[in-house]
């Protein structure tokens, strides 16, 4: 089977190819989302698709349009029914059309996986697609899969949207501060989830150590040392062997800030100089000083928000 999937974006398509792939379908992935705003966000996620359909070895196809000018027009006057009379529409129909024009025997989309997506309407639209182009419609409920792929995103290091693509749910989320209600039917359940818990031991008088434990397995670990009583210093930042290069350091560096944000107003660390970028990024990006044995001590502070 060649089939075309439409990809809205590299956190999505994990699990979706994966399951694919499992039933020896080897999708060809087709990039078009005129829908996403601003151009860096846009930016964004083409390139973290980009980055991903390399190092997975998977075909890629990109149709780079833009569309603001387009998108300002047809959903201005139609902002609450947008998904449905536009961002939906726009994309599978071209690739569908796409897909004619090129041979493919089947069209299936990355907008299945989402819980946050109209999953119904998605579903009716691509059937009515499927016969008007007469090219089939490979359906799969990917939802079930949702937090396996969310964590496996994760896991890649891939960049992580925080709202649906649009100029108006961007609004929402970041100005309102609305929360996106999924699209489930009656009695869907999700296979269970392995949450990720943060513990604490007590390593001394002023020392604790921190451990990030997924179900009963410890994956990475730190010291956190009070220097004063609105400072402290992260030490000897470790992740076990089977968690390596899965970025789950960097989630326990935001789960102690969070949680280290209560008692402290700043964190401050003395990384090795192959270690700087990865806490910069993170937002220690405040210069203290030298330490004693030489290194640069950065910091963050943790009222405003930045980690």
């Amino acid at each position: 089977m060649k089939l075309l999937l439409h990809t809205c974006c590299a956190p999505c398509s994990v699990y979706c190819i994966e399951e694919l792939r499992s039933e020896n379908v080897e999708p060809v992935l087709f990039w078009y989302n005129p829908n996403i705003h601003p151009f860096a966000e846009y930016k964004n996620r083409l390139e973290t698709l980009k980055e991903y359909s390399q190092r997975i070895n998977a075909e890629l196809i990109i149709d780079d349009f833009y569309g603001l000018d387009e998108f300002v027009e047809k959903v201005g006057c139609s902002r609450e029914s947008r998904c449905v009379s536009y961002c939906y529409p726009v994309r599978l129909k071209r690739t569908f059309e796409y897909a004619k024009e090129h041979g493919f025997d089947a069209v299936s989309t990355t907008l299945l996986y989402s819980i946050y997506q109209n999953h119904d309407f998605i579903k009716s639209y691509c059937e009515k697609l499927s016969v008007e182009y007469g090219i089939e419609f490979l359906y799969r409920d990917f939802r079930v899969g949702f937090w396996k792929g969310h964590d496996s995103a994760i896991e890649n290091g891939l960049y992580m949207q925080k709202y649906c693509g649009c100029i108006f749910s961007e609004e929402d989320r970041f100005l309102y501060n609305k929360k996106t209600v999924p699209f489930l039917p009656e009695g869907f359940v999700f296979p269970e989830r392995t949450a990720l818990n943060l513990k604490r031991i007590s390593a001394g008088k002023n020392e604790d150590r921190y451990l990030l434990i997924k179900g009963e397995e410890e994956i990475c670990s730190a010291i956190i040392v009070k220097t004063d009583d609105k400072t402290a210093e992260i030490k000897d930042l470790s992740v076990f062997e089977k968690y390596a290069n899965k970025n789950y350091e960097q989630r326990l560096i935001k789960n102690l800030c969070g949680t280290l944000k209560q008692k402290y107003g700043k964190i401050t660390v003395s990384p090795e100089p192959e270690q700087i970028p990865f806490f910069v990024k993170l937002g220690f990006d405040g210069y203290e000083e030298m330490s004693s044995d030489g290194k640069i001590v950065l910091s963050v502070n943790l009222t405003d928000g930045t980690v």
